[in-house]
């Protein structure tokens, strides 16, 4: 497992950095940027002498990755280079796109955004991604998460609830010639289990809890992030799952803000369907917990 520097908010200010506190939802210094022209301003560098427009974007995506990832700690390779590779400024609306490099979350429609470049980067390099995985994408959005992803592994599944943003981010990924990964529109809640297990997942909205048919598609071994928590702040937390079938969690940022992961009819109905067999199986043993705990304090 990759050891991921752990960022607390203070520790960011200190180091003279905005607080991450945006995914793909507004929140705190790290909201979606409304100002546009300011936003042009600082993100647009003056441009060098006999620049292209090509390589523009390319310096502006290094210095992205020098200056947001790299020194926040971000030190995965394959991360890195993902980073450097995958064409940001096509993922965000035109009027956008001279911000795209910038250290923010950016509108990209349908009330959704495209995470900051550092969340990006930080929940990919969460689940220590490697070339013979297949990783689930939760939340495709602009669909670069995605973008950044099949530049590591070997398939990206990715599920949207929204269709317009589901074409969208199809019609560009296609475009781009990506070939490994794999589209569909329906509810993150509950996964895709046909094309089940996954060695990582990646679930870029909130909720109080991670869904179970999450952690159910996750291979012995694999590791998901996603943020957990209330409507206005979660943490980012990652589950790992162990090759003998335990489970365990750890916070690895704290602070952050999502916009909520949507449920349908059909996920609430195998919510409820989980939560009535707990209750039945508890009720079917109710001193099994008693017993371990008189088991445990004898000798």
């Amino acid at each position: 497992m990759a050891r991921l520097r752990t960022a607390t908010a203070a520790t960011l200010l200190i180091l003279g950095y905005p607080m991450l506190t945006n995914g793909c939802a507004s929140g705190n210094n790290a909201e979606p940027v409304d100002n546009r022209e300011a936003a042009e301003k600082s993100a647009r560098p003056a441009p060098a002498a006999d620049e292209t427009e090509e390589e523009r974007w390319a310096r502006l995506r290094k210095e992205m990755v020098e200056t947001q990832i790299q020194a926040r700690g971000i030190t995965n390779e394959r991360v890195l280079q993902a980073m450097l590779k995958v064409p940001r400024h096509l993922f965000v609306p035109e009027a956008w796109r001279d911000s795209a490099y910038g250290d923010w979350a950016l509108p990209i429609g349908e009330g959704q955004t495209i995470s900051q470049p550092y969340i990006v980067a930080f929940m990919t390099h969460a689940i220590d991604p490697s070339p013979k995985q297949r990783v689930l994408d939760v939340g495709t959005g602009s669909g670069y998460q995605a973008a950044v992803l099949a530049e590591i592994v070997q398939e990206v599944y990715t599920i949207e609830i929204n269709p317009v943003l589901a074409a969208r981010a199809r019609d560009l990924l296609t475009r781009l010639g990506y070939r490994n990964i794999f589209f569909r529109v329906g509810d993150g809640w509950l996964g895709w289990p046909e094309a089940a297990p996954f060695d990582g997942i990646v679930v870029a909205a909130a909720a109080p809890e991670v869904p179970p048919a999450l952690i159910e598609q996750l291979a012995p071994g694999g590791q998901l992030v996603m943020p957990v928590g209330g409507d206005f702040f979660q943490h980012l937390v990652r589950v790992v799952k162990e090759r003998d079938g335990s489970v365990h969690r750890e916070i690895v940022l704290p602070d952050v803000r999502f916009v909520p992961l949507i449920k349908t009819i059909e996920s609430e109905k195998q919510k409820g369907d989980a939560e009535r067999e707990k209750e039945t199986g508890d009720e079917e043993h109710p001193g099994q917990d008693q017993e371990k705990a008189e088991d445990g304090d004898v000798g």
